[in-house]
């Protein structure tokens, strides 16, 4: 995998404005937020998307993600988050390392209005369903 600006910024060559660091682990503000405290949790393992991130960097971040979003929660007095993780481009990813967005939200406040989700729900069907259980299923094993 070809250097991101993620694995410059972890190697301290772009500046940022840290959060935390482990040996596993990188989180700082994001330069273009949507909110005040909107912040990039990224492993620092170079992985393009977490299908193919290890198990030990994502258990690492899965340690941090509740500390950051605690302590950006008090930082901020934000009321809510969304944690938003995406992967490839068809899925809006914009930079090819694995990272998470911690994104706080504000009850009526004009700062906490720069995400919008839309929500577009099918019906699965009970035969469909059982299928597709039984294929992922037969998946994990491997």
């Amino acid at each position: 995998m070809a250097d991101s600006i993620f694995t410059r910024i972890i190697r301290g060559e772009i500046p940022s404005h840290r959060l935390y660091e482990d040996d596993r682990v990188f989180a700082f503000l994001d330069i273009g937020p949507l909110s005040q405290g909107h912040a990039l949790v990224v492993p620092k393992e170079p992985a393009e998307t977490i299908d193919k991130l290890s198990d030990e960097s994502a258990a690492a971040i899965g340690r941090c993600l509740p500390r950051l979003a605690r302590a950006i929660l008090k930082a901020t007095g934000a009321t809510a988050f969304n944690i938003l993780q995406n992967n490839g481009r068809a899925a809006h990813q914009a930079v090819p390392h694995v990272h998470f967005h911690i994104i706080p939200r504000f009850e009526n406040r004009p700062d906490g209005a720069g995400l919008e989700i839309t929500w577009r729900a099918q019906k699965l069907e009970s035969a469909a369903g059982a299928d597709l259980a039984r294929k992922i299923i037969a998946n994990l094993a491997g």
